[in-house]
């Protein structure tokens, strides 16, 4: 920051940068707090109560039998009535630990359960147990009260899984509304941003250049109030003081040629100063550049962090993870490593015309040889058969137009259709002062409707599930080919799949 309190248009730059980050940041937390959130009630519900209320009705089924069993051997003294009583005991007891190992954490549950094995040992020694050494007595009413307690502890655990499913949807409700606020403040953001922008750099600029014209014009009473970031501000004071010193010169001197040589002077100097100034910011905002650069790979480095460690954590602690660890782990990884190819797909973008801007006369033919090298193991795993002529040479940077071969190739074989081999055709036609080249497949097409969406930036017609890519790769061969002085289109009279038709200024004479 100045003396003056203002701020430089490089200094607006980086907290403009250093609110997004915070902002991404800040959404990471919140949003791993609401999903962690609803992963332990969702936990609750799944891994205890569903599971408590299973092992119930097997309980329930247990002491029944072990009723039916009494009463079967009392009426007839077959033993394997007797045999059925002792196995339904021990089926008990087993489902009775397991139970108590769901509900460990449920308080209520937990005592019901205790009741119901009290009822079921004391109507086993009150009644069972005499009636089997006696082979007689009265056991119609005395197994009441075993099956009032079973109920109350059932009616419990119905309860408890209702209130968890009410207890999951609020949470579903409360991240489906965490995650679209973060979208929301994303958005107002990058408003905020655009208008930060256009008030504090972009109007300031505008309205200096108008009155730098005014003066230039001839119209020296015309005032310049400096306003906007410090540089720019700079600037006005600059030329404001220039204007001044013209006025003076005009007012003092009575010799017109004096005045007019005098001004001419000013303006060169005022010419000079603005193109030093041009000069300065054109250094700032390839400063800007580079700290964009920079940035962004310090940005790639904690997301290489997150997937190294976690799957080191996946090596060293996997057999001690759950599924469901498991999955988390890989949602992480593939999370990360998404975000890296975005991260790297938005440098490659951004160097077109900057990095990238070569001209010299490039052999399309050679270009494509290295293309088919660069995607051999697609072309021999699909069994892909490309169709192409004698290619020609044109006037052009060889790198980005061996992305824009890549790109188009690679897409062609990527969307082919299931269980079919791609098919791919390349035509090359001189018209006139350029070249006219097409590339078709036989894939699964793309609709007439989406023609212009396809070329822009980050647009996708298909989910990442099903086809990988950040849908960056037709954004850059149109950037590609538009830098490059001709255009590029989808065919839409071609229904056997897609085909993309662009042009390229002619260079050389043809190959072919």
């Amino acid at each position: 920051m100045t003396k003056n309190g203002r701020w430089t248009t490089q200094q607006h730059f980086a907290a403009i940068l250093v609110a997004m980050v915070v902002l991404i940041l800040g959404a990471s937390v919140v949003g791993a707090e609401a999903l962690n959130r609803t992963s332990a009630v969702s936990n609750r519900l799944n891994d205890r109560i569903s599971p408590a209320r299973t092992a119930v009705v097997q309980l329930d089924d247990a002491l029944r039998n072990q009723d039916t069993a009494l009463r079967g051997y009392l009426l007839s003294g077959a033993p394997q009535f007797l045999d059925l009583y002792r196995e339904s005991v021990t089926t008990e007891q087993t489902v009775a630990a397991s139970l108590r190992e769901f509900l460990a954490a449920e308080r209520e549950p937990l005592t019901d359960l205790e009741g119901v094995e009290q009822a079921a040992a004391t109507w086993r020694a009150s009644v069972a147990e005499p009636a089997i050494r006696t082979r007689g007595g009265d056991v119609t009413a005395s197994f009441e009260p075993v099956r009032a307690r079973l109920t109350v502890l059932d009616d419990r655990l119905v309860l408890a899984r209702q209130q968890g499913r009410a207890a999951l949807a609020d949470a579903r409700e409360l991240r489906d509304i965490v995650f679209l606020g973060l979208v929301a403040a994303l958005l107002l953001l990058i408003v905020g941003i655009a208008i930060l922008l256009r008030v504090t750099v972009v109007s300031p600029l505008t309205r200096l250049g108008a009155a730098v014209r005014e003066v230039a014009g001839g119209d020296f009473a015309h005032a310049i109030t400096p306003g906007g970031p410090a540089d720019v501000a700079e600037v006005g004071r600059d030329v404001e003081a220039m204007r001044h010193r013209l006025v003076d010169a005009l007012t003092t001197t009575g010799q017109a040629r004096d005045v007019l040589e005098q001004r001419e002077a000013e303006l060169r100097r005022s010419h000079a100063e603005l193109e030093q100034r041009e000069v300065e910011l054109r250094r700032s905002n390839a400063d800007l550049e580079q700290f964009a650069y920079v940035a962004s790979h310090d940005l790639q480095e904690p997301l290489r962090k997150v997937a190294s460690f976690c799957q080191m954590l996946q090596r060293r602690y996997g057999d001690q993870l759950d599924d469901r660890a498991q999955q988390y782990i890989g949602f992480a990884v593939d999370g990360a490593t998404r975000m890296q190819r975005l991260i790297n797909d938005l440098l490659t973008f951004s160097r077109i015309g900057r990095l990238y801007d070569g001209s010299a006369p490039v052999d399309l033919g050679q270009v494509l040889d290295r293309v088919e090298e660069t995607l051999a193991e697609s072309i021999e795993e699909t069994e892909a058969r490309i169709v192409r002529p004698r290619l020609p040479v044109v006037a052009g940077d060889v790198t980005l137009l061996t992305m824009l071969w890549q790109n188009l190739l690679g897409n062609a074989i990527k969307f082919r259709r299931p269980d079919e081999a791609p098919h791919v055709e390349i035509t090359a036609t001189a018209t006139g002062s350029e070249w006219t080249f097409s590339v078709s497949d036989h894939g699964i097409g793309i609709d007439p409707e989406f023609a212009d969406k396809i070329f822009v930036i980050f647009q996708r017609l298909h989910s990442r599930e099903r086809y990988e890519g950040t849908g960056i790769g037709l954004a850059i061969c149109k950037k590609v080919v538009e830098h490059h002085g001709g255009t590029i289109e989808l065919d839409s009279s071609y229904t056997q799949g897609a085909r993309l038709v662009f042009t390229l200024p002619a260079g050389e004479a043809p190959v072919a």
